[in-house]
């Protein structure tokens, strides 16, 4: 009977959490294709929500031709190889990249790939400086102006000094990684780092006294109290600080790509800026609006990884 009963208010519920959504995508969509054709550029009127339709299924038909020939590429090589063998088994042979240009969805893995890297980098010093702040006053005492100092630091102060770094230290003849891909990445992470130490250090300092001196009573190693105590206790602000690090380690990325000339998303909506076709405005909105689907995502997935981890979700 219970559940009879609330089966009303359950699909009210779900109608108002859909529509509304829905609504207001479907306005901006109305106002957007009526605001378009207003707006004259260089290149002739801004896009409209078609034009970025048709511009997308294009991307998307580019790359499957791209990988059409990719693969062809590769087969060639495989059978020219396979004469070679034939003919001479201890012959060295090799299958060579493909040549061509990424197309738009090969930017997107990369830029994706670097925003990773460079966020895992920066949790990597941020947690456990974070945790050596909050335990410690003397030290949060010490770093904490620093922490002021750099975090309002814009990517485009970072980047030049980090692509000169980068070119002046990493110099082989076999690169493991691209400059480019290591100038982007340190970028990310210097710029995304400073919101998961903050909240790290301001949880690990509000653990509860109680927890703590129970921590004492059972004296328990440092380790331990870390282990047991603390980190359970601050996992709801250090994950509330990964999620904002991530969202500024997205936008800083695409800003870091466009002016590095880094290969991703960044990369190409510059390129395509610079191409100044009668297509670049409809493309880059397509860019626009999967960078801003991208960083939802991306929200969402540690929105997840939270509410499995944190206590309080």
């Amino acid at each position: 009977m219970a559940s009879t009963l609330s089966s009303p208010a359950e699909a009210r519920e779900l109608i108002r959490n859909l529509m509304l959504p829905v609504t207001g995508i479907l306005v901006f969509l109305v106002l957007w294709h009526l605001a378009a054709p207003q707006v004259q550029t260089s290149l002739g009127a801004f896009p409209g929500p078609t034009d970025v339709w048709e511009q997308s299924g294009q991307l998307w038909q580019e790359h499957r031709e791209q990988r059409a020939r990719a693969d062809k590429y590769i087969a060639m090589q495989e059978e020219r190889n396979a004469r070679i063998l034939a003919d001479n088994p201890e012959a060295a042979v090799r299958i060579r990249g493909y040549p061509g240009a990424p197309t738009f969805f090969d930017q997107i893995i990369t830029s994706l790939g670097t925003v990773l890297a460079g966020f895992l980098l920066a949790t990597a010093i941020a947690v456990p400086l974070g945790i050596i702040i909050g335990l410690n006053r003397h030290v949060n005492a010490a770093i904490n102006p620093l922490i002021q100092v750099f975090k309002p630091v814009s990517p485009l102060a970072w980047l030049p000094l980090v692509t000169m770094v980068v070119s002046a230290t990493y110099v082989s003849d076999d690169p493991m990684f691209e400059k480019s891909f290591l100038t982007s990445m340190f970028t990310v992470t210097l710029c995304s780092l400073w919101p998961t130490l903050i909240n790290t250090s301001v949880g690990v300092g509000a653990v509860d006294p109680d927890l703590l001196n129970v921590s004492r009573v059972l004296r328990l190693s440092f380790w331990t109290h870390v282990r047991k105590v603390v980190l359970p206790s601050a996992v709801p602000m250090i994950f509330t600080g990964l999620r904002v690090s991530l969202g500024i380690a997205w936008m800083v990325l695409i800003a870091a790509e466009m002016l590095a000339q880094s290969p991703g998303l960044g990369k190409f909506v510059w390129d395509e800026f610079q191409n100044g076709s009668s297509q670049s405005l409809s493309r880059i909105m397509v860019a626009v609006i999967a960078i801003g689907l991208i960083g939802f995502l991306l929200d969402r997935i540690m929105l997840k990884i939270q509410q499995r981890v944190a206590w309080d979700q």
